[in-house]
Parts: C-alpha cells; structure tokens; sequence
C-alpha cells in the first residue's frame, strides 16, 4: 500500500496562519492597553516626586520656587537668570549633581552652562512623550519637559512690581503653602505638557485684545475671536514650546489654566505647523505683559495627569468644565469645586 507522505495542506496551512492572525489582533489592544497603563503609572510617580522636591524645597526655604528671576522697573529687565522653578527643585528630588554644576547666578544660556542646559532629565520626560529628544535652540542643545507647573489662567506676568497672577507659580515670587487658601487638595501644582508644542507666539508683539489681567477670555475661547494677531500673521508658529526644562518662561516649563486640557484649536494659516495650537504674548524674560494660553496636553487617551498642592497626582479627564479647571488654577479665588465635577 502507498503511504501518503506526512505534513500540513495548503487549506491547513492558511487555516492556521488565519488563527494566528486573529488571536494577535485580539491580543494586541491588550497589550498595548497594559504598556499604556504603565506609562502612565510612572508619569504619575514622576509628578509625585516633584510634589516631593516642592514640599522639601517649600520646608527648608520657607516659600514655593519662583518661576523666574530678574530685576528692573515695569517691563524694562535689567537682569535677568532665565532659571526655572523646575531648575531650583532639583537639589530635593534626586538632581542634587546637575544643580551643584549649575551656575543660578548668571544666565542660563552663558557658556558655563551649556553642559546643564542640555542635560535630559529622566524625571521630567513622561515614558508616552514621543518626542524626548533634545532640541536645538540658537544658544545649543536643550533638554525637553513635560511637567509644568501652574503659572496663570490667560494673565501670567504684567511686568517687574505688577500685579501678580492668581496661581501657585510666579516671576519673583515665592509663595508659602499657606498662602493657597483654596485648599491644597483642590489647587493644581503641576501638569502635563507635550514637547514641541506648536504655538502661535507673539513674544514681542502681545495680543491686542487680551491685555488686561482682570478682564481675561471665556474658557472657550478661540485664537480666531480673541486674538487678531493669529490670522494676520503678526504672530509666527513655532513648535518648540516645552523644550527647555531649565527656562522659566511660561512657554518652557509652564502651562496656563486658560483653556481645559487638551483643548484643540485646529489652525488654518499656511504656516501652521499642527493641529493643536496655543497662543502666547510677550516673552515673560522681556518684561511682559505676559498672557498666554498654553494648555496642558499629553499622549494619555482621553486626558491629563495632574499634581496637586497636597502632593496628591491623579489622571483629569479632557471633559473636565473649563470654569472648574480655572477654578482648580487659583490659590485664593474662593470658588467651591466639589469633588464628583472632575
């Protein structure tokens, strides 16, 4: 008797093959879904640790960083250290050896420096950022950020002995944790932010029509409405917001509470360089007035992480009401925000 010779058919072969396929396409999303929720764990013990490093700086100076440094009268700088909150923390989370070979005296972008400005810091990059890699700026490389800290709603800074904004973070000054009369547990610290943000910046223009820190922009703004200088071009696109961990300015290491997060404005100018776009006025280190929306966003689906005052981190969703996300921006504005609203 013949004996047929042993193996799979072309129909068994392909059988298999269809299985295989489907089961990978089952197990993928999961996959992808447990990766995502690691990333997102250690985004929130990255904020977590700068809690920490606040609440130690807080304790032995007395008073939260300021967001910057500088001297002179109204909007004329005299001098000027550029250094950032973020910069003057790290002493209290484990950055004591990049501190130490700092030079907070002078100017962050002096050649003594150089070495500093361009070092990447493990814990201000969250694991989902995708683009982590230094930037090349016109004075060298600099390492990027994705944790900023609370520094306005629109108003940021109106200029050296003006008034002050109405959040946790600001130029010249520093503010003690008693100060933040809203509640520690319902005032935001710090949130996240994307590296190579694309912004409309008007760093030495201003935006003509947001100018007055008592009067600001509803929550559901558009650059279109509000501000003039978007359309006409009198404001260029760049994307390199949040590239600069060691600057204090609001568009390096800071975010606006202005609009809620992840807030898209979608451009239309040719020059547009994405699809969500903040707006900024006059540079904070050329003696402001500063307004910006610069909005808190991140690649976590559907929202942000967030710290609090209280040392507490915890994921907001996108959703979350504008008027409530100001709310939760301000030191001592006296707004109730109940819990269940985000």
């Amino acid at each position: 008797m013949k004996k047929h010779p042993s193996g799979f058919t072309l129909i068994e072969l392909l059988v298999v093959i269809a299985i295989i396929a489907v089961l990978i396409a089952l197990l993928l999303p999961a996959v992808q879904s447990a990766r995502e929720a690691a990333r997102r764990m250690q985004c929130i013990n990255n904020l977590k640790q700068m809690g920490l490093g606040l609440s130690n700086y807080e304790s032995s100076v007395g008073t939260l960083p300021p967001s910057m440094t500088m001297a002179g009268k109204g909007n004329v700088v005299s001098w000027i250290s550029g250094w950032s909150a973020q910069a003057r923390i790290l002493p209290h989370m484990e950055g004591g050896n990049l501190f130490n070979a700092a030079n907070l005296s002078i100017w962050k972008e002096e050649p003594p420096n150089t070495t500093v400005v361009a070092s990447t810091v493990g814990f201000f990059i969250c694991p989902s950022e995708i683009h982590p890699e230094p930037a090349l700026k016109d004075y060298g490389y600099t390492g990027v950020i994705n944790y900023g800290f609370c520094m306005g709603d629109w108003y940021v800074f109106g200029g050296i002995g003006a008034q002050d904004n109405r959040t946790a973070f600001s130029h010249n000054r520093g503010r003690r944790l008693a100060a933040i009369t809203d509640g520690l547990s319902n005032t935001i610290m710090a949130a996240e932010v994307k590296a190579y943000q694309t912004a409309s910046h008007c760093k030495f223009f201003g935006l003509s029509q947001i100018n007055d820190p008592n009067n600001v922009p509803p929550s559901t703004a558009s650059p279109s409405v509000v501000a003039p200088e978007y359309n006409n071009g009198a404001c260029p696109f760049f994307n390199l917001f949040h590239v600069e961990w060691s600057d204090g300015n609001v568009h390096a290491t800071g975010f606006s509470s202005a609009w809620p997060p992840n807030f898209r404005i979608v451009g239309t100018r040719a020059d547009n360089l994405g699809a969500e776009l903040d707006l900024n006025g006059v540079n904070d280190e050329n003696g402001g007035p500063t307004f910006a929306a610069i909005t808190s966003r991140s690649y976590h689906p559907g929202g942000v992480n967030v710290l609090f005052g209280d040392g507490s981190a915890r994921f907001i969703k996108s959703t979350i009401a504008g008027p409530v996300w100001r709310a939760l921006g301000s030191i001592a504005g006296g707004e109730v925000v109940s819990s269940d609203s985000y």
